[in-house]
């Protein structure tokens, strides 16, 4: 105590003051800051981790908003909070959350936890880098030039270039804001005035970030045609033939085609090579949003859904997705290697990209980004991929498509489950129809009825923690559920709880 005194007694004596600050010593108390990372990982460990994988743990603790509000205290106040506090708030905030890693959360189309990318993880936030120069981030530029290196060659491209992105949406912008500037580079300097009208075409089946894109880069989304598809989802090329023909016709200027590997709902794949046919035809730029469906190229046996892909300029893929990276990893990739995504996207910031750097400035990469500030997300999948090579992420998609396929014939066989379609990915689209339903007429009232079916069970399965799985009504279908497969931790159990579990929940609709 007395040297502990003295030496606070020495501090102040040299004091340095600006402005009534003490400006000795740093101010954090890195000892106290040290055994709250360490007791906070414990809880992490404990509480998610461990846990993961165990089916007796509830998915959700579903509590309203208003009391969610009062249970973890989330009120900020002029003194901060104490050691204990902060962890309670800590657990508070796993218990109250979904856990995505759960083997009964169907819910979205990424789920479960890869040990690897969470390492990776760990370890970036602790690092907390910035992927735009080489002097502040060296490890990760290289590791995302491997990582889109190889992600190249799966699409069957011999050469190309890419970048990660903050979400698949951001990549479907990119492509769709690099395509027009290839149509008329002026635009970068000159804005939009004076440009012809110009119309782009996607599927009535595209993701909506399509829109959110067109209206974003100040395209409209009146200037985006939405071509047809068929029972299953898939563009129809025939009527994007047409539709080119009269965007033509009409004398606006079409520049691109969006087509979709995996769609968000029914998982279809539209017809690549012939599309390709059609762009090459016209001249218009092909970007393939694979943001779904492109972990599909890892498999020997699925890779055909995408056949095609190598024609196309752009690709949207997201390992985060099937392949389970970890949110967000999401990859724009491009066939051009010329340096086309710098010039659309350079600003040349001196104080940044000096040309008179000691090393080779070819790897400050940032410049091809819209961002400044970007989080290394290349290295969780890089991370994982070192892990369990290409043989191990392989064995995710085969696996997944089987357990997928498992649930489709299990459903056939229950009295009460109705499939929309059969699958061809991970997406399985089908209905619950309670037995009060069952013999009646499917006539409006029926359709009405079902309609509120889904809801109801998704309510008490949410409020009960046993499961989480969406649905939705789509292209004028009432509501019906859509079951997605990804992580290696789901088993065929699962698959048949999720079926037990619907028919207990439903009982007396």
């Amino acid at each position: 105590v007395g040297n502990c005194k003295q030496e606070m007694l020495q501090k102040k004596k040299n004091a340095v003051l600006v402005d009534g600050v003490i400006l000795n010593g740093p101010i954090m108390d890195s000892k106290a800051g040290e055994k709250f990372v360490e007791e906070a990982c414990k809880i992490i460990m404990e509480e998610v981790i461990q846990k993961a994988d165990d089916v007796t743990e509830k998915v959700c603790e579903w509590q309203a908003p208003e009391t969610l509000k009062q249970i973890l205290d989330l009120e900020m106040r002029d003194t901060g909070e104490s050691h204990q506090k902060l962890l309670q708030l800590c657990r508070g905030v796993i218990q109250y959350s979904v856990k995505t890693s759960h083997p009964r959360f169907f819910n979205q189309l990424y789920a479960g936890l890869d040990y690897y990318s969470l390492v990776a993880r760990f370890i970036t936030e602790a690092l907390n880098p910035s992927v735009y120069t080489y002097e502040v981030s060296p490890v990760f530029l290289l590791v995302e030039e491997a990582v889109i290196k190889k992600m190249i060659e799966f699409i069957g491209w011999k050469e190309g270039d890419g970048i990660f992105n903050p979400g698949g949406s951001v990549s479907n912008m990119y492509a769709m804001n690099l395509a027009r500037y290839r149509f008329c580079p002026e635009i970068k300097e000159k804005g939009l005035s004076g440009l012809p009208r110009l119309v782009l075409f996607a599927s009535e089946e595209c993701h909506y970030s399509m829109k959110k894109a067109a209206s974003f880069l100040g395209i409209g989304t009146e200037n985006i045609y939405f071509i047809k598809t068929d029972e299953r989802g898939k563009m129809i090329p025939e009527e994007l033939e047409k539709q080119v023909q009269r965007a033509r016709k009409e004398g606006s200027a079409p520049f691109l085609v969006c087509a979709t590997a995996g769609t968000t709902v029914l998982g279809a794949f539209d017809p690549l090579d012939k599309i390709a046919d059609i762009c090459e035809k016209h001249g218009l730029w092909l970007h393939v949003d694979a943001s779904w469906g492109g972990s599909a190229l890892i498999s020997r046996k699925h890779c055909r859904l995408l056949h095609g892909i190598h024609r196309a300029d752009s690709v949207a893929w997201n390992p985060h997705k099937m392949l389970m990276a970890g949110i967000q990893c999401c990859a724009l990739l491009v066939k051009d290697n010329s340096g086309l995504l710098k010039d659309c996207y350079s600003a040349k910031a001196a104080y940044l990209f000096q040309q008179d750097k000691f090393y080779d400035v070819s790897y400050d990469t940032g410049d091809k980004s819209i961002q400044c500030s970007r989080r290394p997300d290349a290295f969780k999948f890089w991370l994982m991929w070192k892990a369990l090579g290409t043989t191990g992420l392989e064995e995710r998609v085969n696996r997944a498509l089987a357990l997928a396929r498992y649930l489709v014939e299990e459903i056939k066989k229950r009295d009460g489950f109705q499939l929309l379609l059969e699958p061809e990915y991970a997406n399985v689209c089908f209905w619950y129809i309670p037995p009060s339903l069952r013999k009646m007429e499917h006539g409006p009232e029926f359709w009405q009825k079902l309609h509120q079916v889904a809801p109801i069970i998704k309510e008490r399965m949410m409020k009960k923690g046993s499961m989480m799985l969406g649905y939705q009504p789509h292209q004028g279908k009432v509501n019906f559920f859509r079951q997605v497969v990804i992580s290696p931790q789901v088993s065929r159990e699962d698959m048949d709880f999720l079926l037990d579990e619907i028919e207990l929940l439903a009982k007396d609709l």
